[in-house]
């Protein structure tokens, strides 16, 4: 039986959640996600979960947060001038917003604090610094 080694084209279902077992993503209902294994095209924890596995098996993964998403980056925090910011945009904890560098790339942070005067913005993934758990079957590899 073939399996799964670093190059192959593969396609996985997956669910994944987080540790107090609420759900942040999934393939249920959508075609099975398909990268090529080793690429660094998925996170490298369950990058690396998938070598040896044979279509049709399925797993139960736990990723650590440096195999994930990493942990939280303090430089990736920023404290913002609130009148830098046009008025019409929300700026409420929680509120995710689109940024452009001085290169012209976007780059998504998220509201973490805000008051009169000021409002720190977070450019880190928001699910760095969380260890994450898996349920994956192997559909196919290619």
């Amino acid at each position: 039986m073939t399996e799964v080694k670093s190059g192959d084209t593969v396609r996985i279902h997956y669910v994944g959640s987080l540790v107090d077992g609420s759900e942040f993503d999934s393939s249920q209902g959508r075609e099975p996600l398909e990268f090529v294994v080793g690429s660094g095209q998925i996170i490298p924890g369950l990058d690396k979960s998938l070598a040896g596995m044979t279509v049709g098996e399925k797993k139960t993964v736990n990723v650590q947060a440096a195999d994930a998403y990493g942990h939280i980056d303090p430089n990736m925090r920023q404290s913002v001038p609130r009148d830098n910011i046009p008025a019409d945009i929300p700026l409420e904890v929680g509120t995710q917003l689109q940024l452009q560098s001085q290169d012209g790339r976007t780059m998504p942070v998220m509201v973490v604090e805000a008051d009169d005067n000021s409002v720190v913005l977070d450019a880190n993934h928001p699910l760095a610094g969380k260890d994450l758990i898996f349920a994956i079957e192997l559909v196919s590899i290619n």
